[in-house]
């Protein structure tokens, strides 16, 4: 039974990888899903515990993807297009600060998503629009849609995912990443200060003459309203017991109208936006991991991992966590190790397995479905990733990152 969980894991996730002709990652994880109860590698007990466990997850999921959908229809990132543009003059650096600053408060606050799908062309338009060199900034959302993700339990499905087993409420478990998470970004931003140093050399005007002038914009007031309030209702819902999934449906409840009234957006359109089929697949995969986790894999893994929140523990679980999430992309390795840790794993392991999962996917092209997406998306707009460049840069940020993460972590818990 172990071979036969670990060859649907792994068809599960080289499907999810490869995506042949754009096809739902649903297609085989749903079937892998069935064959695993078929064959009882896991039974219907195990099976539906695990969907219930991950439902309120998902349910999050699709309210959140709704929710920055409304927000980009309503002109929030038409709006920061036309910030970057004309705030980041002629001086590369300086686009690379705002956009740095931008990609980490959309990757917090709206998910990695976000960050990956509708910022990403934004930055891309916005330094070709100012006669700069595009791969700093295009980069730059790849890395933080990861590394920014580790600050809110809502910022990344991982998060969300391990958030019960913390134990912690929104609040205290912001405040205990709030400093790795600004450790994580400083440090990148000082590497890709270094590493696309030829790229970032301020122009001179005979090689970039001065773009026009872009003309201001209003803010889109509402959509920026409701989704400070939304922030709060994050932190205070936690305090009342309210799941986050509610408040992100009701923040995109009340956005929904504006939308549909000015046809910025239609009904088959939010559906679209809520991405179902990869909501079905966390689930489906969830099961089948399950198989794995409860088998003598999953035994052997959890004698493996250390059993205290020492500075030792937290680095040999972050360092696990991201070696897996390699391995086995973030998602995947996230419910395997939360399984093998099991429910009475100390707060401080919990979070520095978040550290790994969520910085250790800036290593490879495979480490998060995020990543992946990236790369279709910046492909899309222009911006074909390189290989050499990505795993450069991985190799320069990575480890540097998740040791000095997980070390802030132990210094503020």
């Amino acid at each position: 039974m172990t071979v036969v969980a670990v060859m649907l894991v792994a068809a599960v996730l080289v499907f999810a990888i490869v995506r042949p002709r754009g096809l739902p990652e649903f297609v085989v994880a749903g079937p892998a899903a069935v064959v695993a109860l078929a064959v009882g590698v896991v039974t219907p007990a195990q099976a539906w515990s695990e969907i219930v466990a991950l439902a309120p997850t998902v349910g999050f999921l699709a309210a959140i993807l709704v929710l920055a959908h409304l927000a980009d229809a309503l002109g929030v990132f038409t709006w920061v297009a036309r910030v970057l543009t004309r705030t980041g003059g002629r001086r590369p650096r300086r686009l690379l600060v705002l956009v740095f600053t931008v990609a980490a408060v959309t990757t917090a606050v709206l998910s990695l998503d976000a960050t990956v799908v509708l910022l990403t062309p934004v930055v891309i338009r916005a330094a070709r629009a100012l006669g700069m060199p595009v791969r700093p900034p295009a980069y730059a959302t790849a890395h933080l849609s990861n590394s920014a993700s580790t600050l809110m339990p809502v910022s990344n499905l991982t998060n969300l995912i391990a958030f019960s087993a913390t134990g912690l409420t929104f609040v205290h478990f912001t405040a205990l990443m709030a400093l790795p998470w600004l450790v994580t970004v400083v440090i990148e931003l000082a590497i890709f200060l270094v590493f696309f140093r030829r790229d970032l050399a301020d122009p001179t005007t005979e090689v970039a003459p001065a773009p026009p002038v872009t003309p201001a914009a209003p803010a889109p007031v509402l959509a920026l309203s409701v989704l400070a309030v939304t922030l709060v209702g994050f932190a205070l819902g936690g305090a009342i017991g309210i799941a986050p999934g509610w408040i992100a449906a009701a923040g995109a409840a009340v956005l929904v109208i504006p939308a549909l009234r000015d046809g910025r957006t239609n009904p088959r359109r939010i559906v679209y936006s809520a991405d179902l089929w990869f909501c079905a697949f966390v689930l489906a995969l969830g099961v089948v991991v399950a198989g794995v986790a409860t088998g003598p894999i999953g035994d052997w893994l959890g004698d493996q991992l250390p059993d205290e929140a020492t500075l030792g523990g937290l680095l040999a679980m972050a360092v696990v966590a991201a070696v897996a999430a390699n391995l086995l992309n973030n998602l995947p390795a996230t419910l395997l190790l939360l399984a093998a840790l099991g429910p009475a794993a100390p707060t401080g392991l919990v979070l520095a397995l978040l550290i790994g999962v969520n910085l250790g996917p800036n290593l490879t092209y495979v480490g998060s479905l995020a990543t992946m997406l990236w790369r279709r998306v910046a492909a899309r707009n222009g911006c074909r990733p390189e290989l050499g460049t990505f795993t450069g840069l991985g190799l320069a940020t990575t480890p540097l990152t998740v040791t000095a993460a997980t070390v802030t972590l132990w210094l503020v818990s």
